[in-house]
């Protein structure tokens, strides 16, 4: 009998590596820990399983994973001449995508759209980047899979995560529990709730929600360190320092070992805490650097990586390697690490040299790019506050004063409120 994937879709393999693939994908969808161990399982267990190959090097190039990415490549093309069609063009894109091109994935969605290891990995969500260059492109495409999926519960988190990226709260906010009452356990769908949460200023009943939800039915998930960020961001935006610290200290330390989440999560709330009014104390970025490592920190694989890495060189002060994040990203064949990740290295190193005037500059010129780096709406905005951060250490407080004032129009946060506070020449920030 022939071995198929949790969508329907044949596999060629031995039927225990198609029973340890199916296991790390439904963890995969799931968010669960042991996606990466399942899959190269699969490929333990029947060495020729092309798609078992190329799923592993996905994982190690999304999720910086411990695999040795060009072998996993060379060993899913070597063998996938005796697969099917659809395995054959899965790897194809998957090899298009380390590449830096991800057309022929979005193609191959077109063709395959129950294909949901690279449906997950097209769109930006928790587990993955993206690979469109705004997100009306990657809501197209998950448009185009409604007809595939029905009611499918991993699909219906998904589409809730679209429905809050296109302001569609109340949407968002029914399709992620609905999908939360079949699979309680559902990261993407927790994810879009916590995303409704937070973007329509609900920070009481979100925060609470999160704490219940990572402590009871998403307490095996791996990426737990997302969802501690999310709800230290209603606890940053009520102005509660004191809950940011216990936080960051019980969930949130990069010695927690959470790999390349430290520099996501960690670091981008590090640098956030920090340029907040009343903060002291903030502990430095210097660990989650570290963990990171310099291939990282100065060639990232994705321009998502390439947005924190940028951060976390601005926090530490490393003025020499932001300009090597610059040089990099303006040589890369991929057009947003040279027309958004390269001059945003270039500004946040104005900032970091005590340029801010320039750099507030050069960030405001650069604001409608950002939503090409992926990630979320949620995460991209820590390019906004390290403008607002350069606009205040410019004196330049009436400009600061109406970014500020569109953020509290778009959402209600007192950190922003008393944030506005600091517009006035009496109070300079150091």
């Amino acid at each position: 009998m022939s071995c198929r994937d949790p969508y329907g879709y044949a596999l060629t393999c031995s039927p225990a590596a198609g029973a340890a693939y199916n296991r790390g994908v439904t963890d995969l969808l799931r968010l669960r820990a042991g996606a990466e161990q399942a899959v190269a399982s699969s490929v333990a267990l029947d060495p020729t399983f092309a798609l078992g190959h190329a799923t592993l090097a996905l994982l190690g190039h999304e999720l910086c994973a411990a695999v040795d990415i060009q072998g996993r490549m060379r060993d899913a093309l070597q063998h996938s001449a005796r697969s099917t069609e659809r395995e054959r063009s899965h790897v194809l894109a998957v090899a298009a995508h380390l590449r830096g091109d991800s057309q022929r994935l979005v193609q191959h969605l077109r063709e395959y759209p129950r294909d949901a290891v690279l449906l997950s990995t097209a769109v930006p969500t928790i587990a993955f980047a993206g690979v469109t260059e705004v997100p009306e492109e990657a809501w197209a495409i998950v448009e185009r899979a409604v007809p595939a999926y029905g009611d499918d519960w991993w699909f219906t988190g998904l589409l809730a995560f679209v429905r809050q990226e296109q302001g569609r709260f109340d949407e968002a906010m029914e399709l992620s529990c609905r999908s939360l009452a079949e699979e309680p356990g559902a990261g993407h769908s927790a994810h879009a709730r916590a995303h409704a949460h937070y973007e329509t200023g609900d920070h009481e009943a979100g925060l609470a929600w999160m704490d219940g939800w990572v402590t009871g039915d998403g307490a095996s998930i791996e990426s737990l360190s997302h969802f501690s960020w999310h709800a230290a961001l209603h606890e940053l935006s009520l102005g509660d320092l004191a809950a940011v610290r216990r936080r960051y200290d019980a969930q949130l330390r990069p010695e927690h070992g959470l790999g390349c989440r430290a520099l996501v999560d960690s670091g981008s709330l590090l640098f956030r805490w920090a340029i907040t009014p009343d903060a002291d104390a903030v502990p430095a970025m210097a660990a989650v650097a570290d963990l990171a490592g310099v291939d990282t920190l100065e060639r990232p694989a994705t321009p998502f990586l390439a947005l924190h890495a940028a951060i976390a060189l601005l926090a530490t002060d490393d003025r020499a390697a932001l300009a090597r994040l610059e040089a990099w990203a303006g040589r890369q064949p991929h057009p947003t690490q040279r027309e958004v990740v390269a001059p945003l290295a270039s500004a946040l190193g104005l900032m970091a040299a005590g340029s801010c005037s320039a750099a507030a500059d050069a960030l405001a010129v650069l604001m409608p790019r950002v939503r090409r780096l992926g990630g979320s709406d949620a995460q991209r905005e820590i390019v906004e506050e390290a403008r607002i951060a350069a606009l205040l250490r410019a004196d330049r407080f009436d400009e600061a004063r109406a970014v500020l004032d569109e953020r509290i129009d778009r959402r209600r946060s007192p950190r922003d409120e008393r944030w506005r506070q600091e517009c006035r020449p009496a109070a300079r920030i150091t």
